[in-house]
């Protein structure tokens, strides 16, 4: 017996070795296009594995668009995208039935929805109407057509990008979508050298097409599984629900983390702790997630509106919450 529970142990460290030197060549390959933005990749990652959904607000052409084509391309799946525009509506992304007369029925025809990586792209310019469509796709990962239920693909992740609300044409989204995307990030503007070496170099089309594909489906799949099955301390837990009561309880919250965020968090810091080739999750771990994973999720009292106001907020809640040993 317990020479068999050593050579269970001896498998899963080496498969989790394997999974790593993967999960690093998908970040080397991506940081050779998207230049000093290996933080972000890493956490794109992370909510691909935890199986959520990424939001990413920033200014236009800093690299949203070529983030979600990235992954799709080094990870060998399907990717669909979808201009929001205001005039968008639920049926230009779920898809239609339309008569077949030679069958003499109904039949689906598929929205870019159907697709394991979809890009909605500037998703805060289209009407509430619209965005409300992606929330059954992104909590069931099933839509509803006519009255029935057709499955999405498998691994299924919405990148949804969105400009900064002080913008012309822009809908705020409401607390109940934004509370389905598991990670908000900002990419930034490259460094002056970065942004040379992108002048210098031509762009990044050509090196998107001739990408190397890393992984399978089937081996996202499996990764997504393994990553669900790193442990999670009591202690871990209870600081992770420490974090959440200190959102629910504050003075300086209106909104706190729902228990969607607080499984999010779990499910990323796990993601994370696997990607970094652990079986265990650190403090340490939850410390990094907690801002992208929570900020977008609290609301704050009238003074201290905005996600910059939310994002200083969570990090005083972690420098104030006493840390497990």
């Amino acid at each position: 017996m317990q020479t068999q529970t050593t050579a269970a142990r001896q498998e899963w460290a080496s498969n989790l070795a394997a999974a790593r030197a993967q999960l690093d060549s998908v970040i080397a390959a991506g940081s050779g296009i998207i230049l000093g933005k290996e933080r972000e990749l890493r956490l794109s990652l992370a909510c691909l594995l935890a199986r959520g959904h990424l939001l990413i607000e920033d200014l236009p052409g800093v690299g949203k668009t070529t983030l979600a084509q990235l992954l799709a391309c080094s990870l060998g799946l399907s990717f669909r995208r979808i201009q929001f525009t205001s005039d968008l509506l639920p049926s230009d992304i779920l898809g239609v039935s339309i008569w077949n007369q030679r069958r003499e029925a109904f039949e689906h025809v598929p929205g870019p929805i159907f697709a394991s990586i979809v890009l909605a792209d500037e998703i805060n310019r289209a009407t509430p109407k619209t965005q409300s469509a992606l929330l059954e796709a992104m909590s069931e990962r099933k839509v509803t057509v006519e009255r029935q239920r057709i499955d999405l693909p498998d691994p299924f992740l919405v990148l949804a990008t969105q400009n900064p609300h002080e913008y012309l044409g822009t809908f705020p989204l409401p607390e109940s979508q934004l509370d389905r995307f598991e990670m908000h990030l900002r990419l930034g503007y490259p460094s002056r050298e970065q942004e040379r070496d992108l002048l210098l170099g031509g762009g990044v089309e050509s090196e998107l097409e001739h990408l190397p594909v890393v992984l399978a489906a089937d081996e996202v799949r499996e990764l997504q599984r393994r990553a669900a099955e790193v442990r999670v301390a009591p202690a871990v837990a209870d600081y992770l629900l420490a974090l959440a009561e200190r959102t629910r309880r504050g003075e300086e919250f209106v909104l706190g983390a729902s228990t969607r965020a607080l499984l999010g968090l779990r499910r990323a810091a796990q993601a994370f702790a696997f990607a970094e080739g652990r079986d265990y999750v650190l403090p340490d771990d939850v410390q990094r997630l907690a801002v992208p994973v929570l900020g977008h999720r609290v609301v704050l009292r009238r003074g201290a509106s905005g996600l910059d106001a939310a994002r200083r907020a969570i990090e005083q809640l972690l420098a104030a919450t006493p840390v497990p040993i």
